[in-house]
């Protein structure tokens, strides 16, 4: 028989910067719904038609004249400007710079809860002066904020992939939503020892170096190109040891069904598809973010303490009216059981890193100073040898006899 109780009325939500709807696939797996996506690349725009046929979409942030009557506004910036693969203008850069338009919309509009998500390079970039602009935004508003740096890794999936979240809102705690919850780091001895990822198009001052795990995804990269990471096999044979991931296995890393950004193969270039999904949200953050933002919980006894002003920012804080707390948490608000990389992908059905590309990323890391386990080095020697037997890195060369940096 029916139920007597009233249900719960769901959030709505307007996705600014929606890009795929990484945002919007967790938040309405947490049972809240969209009003409005705003979203101006053109194969995003496709991707987010296709998956969300009935949400109203606009296609510039610039030309929004108000938000609709919603209770979340989410604001997943583009970070061109501010991670280490892009160009680090900052905050005022051309395309991050394009934040200074949610605060315009937020003179009249009264949403309960505003998000931000961004990368964990946000916090030191410039002293820390995207930080500082946010929050003395979202201060001159009249807003309390809350923000977390989180790895997600803590939803299960093999991508070790920092982002920072940030809430915000005029009429709640945010620390409700953001420190509700703490499992603390999944202890090291949990990964497994069979697969390692990295980035080939790195190797010179680091490698993006991930046990069990693929670094995070990446809309660009060290060469300026979107591209895969790839994955060292620790027992595959030669030839087979040295490989990359298919975007698929990079969509079912972010937790996206596979083949989801698939729609926009048609109007762009495959290798497009590994910026869509490299500059996405994964879901299963936003899904855990969802679920606190229907069901706010009462903030972790977590120690606060006073943020200097000028001081670095933390990996957590809070904030309202010009004073700032730094908080002690992890970046593992909970711990959903782990995926281990093998059980990922697919490795047969990958592809071998070419030998220009694994050429170019071994030569990078001879010269460099970095540290790397010798049977890696051996492993990518092995791989160039067998691509091209005439290799001085071939099995059968006296050169490669030759003792390997470790």
């Amino acid at each position: 028989m029916p139920s007597s109780m009233p249900s719960k009325r769901s959030l709505s939500v307007a996705g600014l910067f929606a890009g795929i709807g990484g945002v919007e696939l967790g938040l309405h797996a947490a049972g809240l719904r969209t009003e409005l996506l705003c979203e101006w690349w053109e194969p995003a725009q496709t991707v987010l038609q296709h998956h969300f046929p009935d949400v109203p979409l606009h296609d510039d942030i610039q030309t929004l004249k108000e938000l609709p009557d919603v209770d979340v506004v989410t604001a997943g910036f583009p970070c061109t400007d501010l991670s280490q693969a892009g160009r680090t203008a900052g905050i005022h850069g051309k395309a991050s710079g394009m934040i200074k338009h949610l605060f315009e919309l937020l003179e009249s509009a009264s949403p309960q809860w505003v998000v931000i998500e961004n990368v964990r390079n946000m916090l030191n970039l410039d002293r820390g002066t995207a930080m500082e602009y946010l929050v003395t935004q979202f201060e001159r508003l009249g807003y309390t904020w809350a923000y977390r740096l989180v790895d997600s890794r803590f939803t299960g999936v093999p991508q070790r992939r920092h982002r920072v979240i940030l809430v915000a809102s005029k009429t709640a705690d945010p620390r409700t939503v953001i420190f509700a919850d703490d499992a603390g780091k999944r202890q090291d001895s949990h990964y497994r020892q069979d697969a390692f990822g990295f980035y080939w198009t790195e190797g010179n001052t680091g490698l993006g170096w991930a046990q069990d795990a693929i670094p995070t995804l990446k809309g660009g990269s060290g060469l300026g190109i979107p591209s895969s990471p790839a994955l060292w096999v620790c027992d595959a044979a030669p030839g087979r040891a040295i490989v990359t991931p298919r975007i698929e296995d990079a969509e079912a890393l972010q937790g996206f069904p596979r083949g989801w950004t698939e729609p926009a193969q048609r109007r762009a270039r495959a290798s497009l598809r590994w910026k869509l999904v490299g500059n996405a949200v994964t879901v299963g953050v936003s899904e855990w973010l969802g679920r606190h933002l229907a069901e706010p919980g009462e903030p972790l006894a977590m120690p606060y303490t006073a943020l200097p002003e000028g001081a670095r920012w933390p990996t957590a804080a809070w904030g309202r009216a010009g004073q700032r707390w730094t908080v002690e948490c992890s970046l593992w608000p909970e711990q959903h059981p782990y995926q281990h990389l093998l059980d990922l992908i697919d490795v047969e059905a990958t592809a071998p890193l070419s030998l220009r590309a694994t050429t170019g990323f071994h030569d990078r890391l001879m010269r460099s100073r970095l540290r790397y386990p010798e049977a890696f080095a051996l492993a990518l020697k092995s791989h160039i040898g067998h691509m091209d037997p005439s290799s001085d890195k071939s099995p059968t060369s006296p050169a490669s006899l030759l003792s390997t940096k470790a």
